[in-house]
């Protein structure tokens, strides 16, 4: 043995002290899980983005005569979606042409949907593009299932008639 070993250890092991670079153990990092804080303009920008899509869709359903057109701002609601378009059409037909031609639209600019769920003989189609969930009724259907009811803290944003 040596006299190191023999030597009596202290009972209470002294915490080590705060130096200029490092901070009291007592207080946690800024981002203690090692992320950097995300830019606001980058978060506006997507935001941005993401609305002016919702308007282009808007737009396209208005040229294929959809009806009754409302466009709710779901952020801070849910993370299935950022915003809900909501119309009807007349009739299955309408609500297929209405369908293709929002579809059509966005691919042409480069956006392609998720997914498509429905058929115009179901009487409501939807159409997933991520951050925009587009919702096409038959009147009867839209009343019925009363999105806007169930989404009523939703801000409405755009509304054509």
């Amino acid at each position: 043995m040596t006299r190191a070993s023999l030597k009596p250890k202290s009972p209470v092991a002294a915490e080590p002290t705060p130096g200029p670079d490092r901070a009291p153990a007592s207080e946690a990092p800024p981002h203690s899980i090692g992320l950097p804080k995300r830019p606001r303009p980058a978060r506006r920008a997507a935001a941005t983005a993401r609305l002016e899509m919702a308007r282009r869709i808007v737009a396209l359903a208005e040229d294929k005569k959809a009806a009754d057109i409302l466009l709710l701002d779901l952020d801070g609601l849910t993370t299935l979606a950022d915003a809900f378009v909501i119309c009807s059409g007349g009739s299955e037909r309408q609500l297929e042409a209405i369908a293709d031609g929002i579809v059509r639209g966005m691919r042409e600019e480069g956006i392609r949907p998720i997914g498509q769920e429905g058929l115009p003989a179901s009487h409501w189609i939807l159409v997933d593009f991520g951050d925009v969930i587009v919702h096409i009724f038959t009147p009867p259907e839209r009343d019925y299932y009363g999105l806007e009811k169930h989404w009523s803290e939703a801000k409405a944003i755009l509304r054509v008639q």
